[in-house]
């Protein structure tokens, strides 16, 4: 048996758990994740972050990321808020605004005074090329069948990849099935995340999102990015754009192409434990 020390955290719903690789080594496998993810006979979370130590000068940490599937992503919004409010937490830094490194580049994440998390994502991807999705061509909507349904969406990569769907209603948008459709069509070499927005005005939706290895979530960062940027490309959205989740409300400006995207919100500790895992 091992024992892992680590801290549960949110964002806006959207949970993890968070360890500390700088102070104890982290060797989890894919099944161990798994088993830790479970809500039932673990501790339960969305993904589980790990802060690392940087080799490259100018870099405070290292950031990765594993789904609850115990599968590794690039990029996570809600968790890279999580991840600063826990650098400060833990006293491992004091300024104010770090620089961290992911699978997908570096981010940039900012305590606020009132104690929100801001988060310089970095900037979209559009080429089929860079999500990965399988296209010929860059365009600003596609379209495929469903059950011999068409159905439009857009694509966006904040780091990982989303498919954008816009919804009359968030509440009835078909997200338990329409979702793990999508997730793995073979469009998407690497599976695909899920968003359902719903336009209530050039400055608010409502999103829900499924998120590839983990299902229907409270909320998501790069979720919220992605379908506001899409918003914005086919001129129904405005920057900034209040996003509003089952797990409460982030908000994201994206000024124009070629300008980076900064995405705000809450980052709450919820508690510190210790857990024993089988080797």
């Amino acid at each position: 048996m091992i024992k892992l020390k680590f801290t549960k955290m949110h964002g806006a719903g959207n949970d993890f758990i968070v360890i500390n690789a700088t102070e104890q080594p982290f060797s989890l496998c894919r099944q161990q994740i798994s088993q830790l993810a479970d809500r039932q006979r673990g501790i339960g979370f969305d993904q589980l972050l790990v802060v690392g130590n940087s080799e490259h000068e100018h870099v405070d940490f290292s950031y990765r990321i594993f789904n609850a599937d115990g599968g590794e992503v690039n990029q996570c919004g809600n968790g890279a808020r999580c991840f600063v409010k826990f650098i400060h937490g833990k006293k491992l830094s004091t300024k104010g605004e770090i620089v961290v490194e992911t699978n997908s580049g570096i981010i940039k994440p900012k305590l606020q005074p009132d104690g929100s998390v801001s988060v310089n994502m970095g900037l979209p991807a559009f080429k089929p090329s860079e999500i990965p999705f399988l296209s010929n061509n860059e365009q600003k909507s596609y379209s495929l069948l469903i059950d011999e349904k068409e159905v439009t969406f857009g694509v966006v990569s904040m780091g990982n990849p989303h498919a954008i769907f816009i919804s009359e209603n968030a509440d009835s948008a078909p997200v338990a099935t329409l979702g793990p459709a999508i997730e793995n069509n073979n469009l998407f070499p690497e599976r695909v995340n899920v968003n359902f927005m719903q336009i209530c005005s050039r400055r608010r939706i409502s999103l829900r999102v499924w998120e590839r290895g983990v299902g229907e979530t409270l909320s998501c960062g790069t979720g919220a990015c992605a379908s506001v940027i899409h918003g914005i490309r086919n001129n129904l959205l405005d920057s900034p754009c209040v996003v509003s989740t089952k797990g409460g409300e982030l908000t994201v400006s994206w000024d124009s192409p070629g300008k980076e995207v900064i995405l705000t919100g809450p980052a709450i500790s919820v508690f510190d434990g210790e857990v024993e895992i089988k080797t």
